[in-house]
């Protein structure tokens, strides 16, 4: 696809829920699914272990709109998979380049995947506070489904219960007290400085990473949406604590 990367408006304000783009393509995947493609989005796409979010776009002055049922990303070109909807929906498919389009993402999605997203955060820095720091974070997964965290390294089997009870009391202290939680694309060395001056390889020099920032704890490289606030979690269940293989994995849920 011979696009420049889209823009990503939700980097900018991940608490907008609506934006204005152009339309630039229709694209027709190998699945059969549409796709939509636009300059750029409020539209967060499947990624980092967080859930697309959905919605609808709808096109100046014609009477059908898009239904946004999944959202992807593929070399910087953010693809809004979905189906027409209207009277007129078929005629879909000769929207010319250039066109203004308004973005609405569903709200309650949105918010539950940035409480589940920013849950996970926590538990990093709980991790910490409670004496597993030294667990190395690997991969989370932050769907309603299952939503847990895994971190490289085991804990003792007879400290397993120990520190769920810990990790627990630990993460709803922290949403209790609350505190702002930050997100900024930032020069490489003011990102460094506050990630406790260390940021991941795969991060190139030079670059300007998102850095997401809870409360006055260090802040960690993040491309996905949160909270406005730690305690819009509202509180936290530590479900199981598991080891496996070299690798422990922390299962939680939030408040509905």
């Amino acid at each position: 696809m011979n696009f420049p990367p889209t823009k990503l408006d939700y980097h900018v304000d991940m608490f907008n829920l609506q934006s204005q783009s152009r339309f630039l393509s229709l694209y027709k995947a190998e699945d059969g699914r549409t796709a939509l493609i636009f300059d750029s989005t409020v539209f967060h796409p499947q990624g980092g272990g967080q859930p697309s979010d959905t919605g609808f776009v709808e096109f100046s002055d014609l009477d059908f709109k898009f239904s946004v049922q999944d959202v992807r990303s593929k070399d910087g070109i953010v693809l809004h998979y979905g189906v027409f909807e209207g009277s007129n929906h078929e005629s879909g498919m000769d929207i010319e380049k250039g066109r203004e389009v308004h973005l609405f993402v569903d709200e309650s999605r949105r918010k539950l995947n940035s409480r589940l997203h920013s849950a996970g955060h926590l538990l990093d820095m709980c991790m910490q506070k409670v004496g597993l720091g030294y667990l190395e974070p690997g991969k989370g997964y932050h769907f309603p489904d299952g939503p847990f965290v895994e971190y490289k390294g085991s804990v003792p089997q007879n400290e397993l219960q120990v520190k769920q009870r810990e990790l627990e009391a630990e993460a709803n202290e922290l949403i209790t007290k609350g505190g702002k939680v930050y997100a900024a694309l930032l020069p490489y060395e003011e990102a460094s400085v506050l990630c406790s001056g260390n940021l991941p390889d795969y991060i190139p020099k030079g670059s300007t990473p998102r850095i997401i920032k809870l409360g006055d704890n260090p802040g960690c490289p993040c491309g996905g949406t949160h909270v406005s606030d730690i305690s819009d979690i509202i509180s936290m269940k530590i479900t199981q604590l598991r080891t496996k293989k070299g690798m422990t994995k922390v299962f939680y849920t939030i408040a509905s």
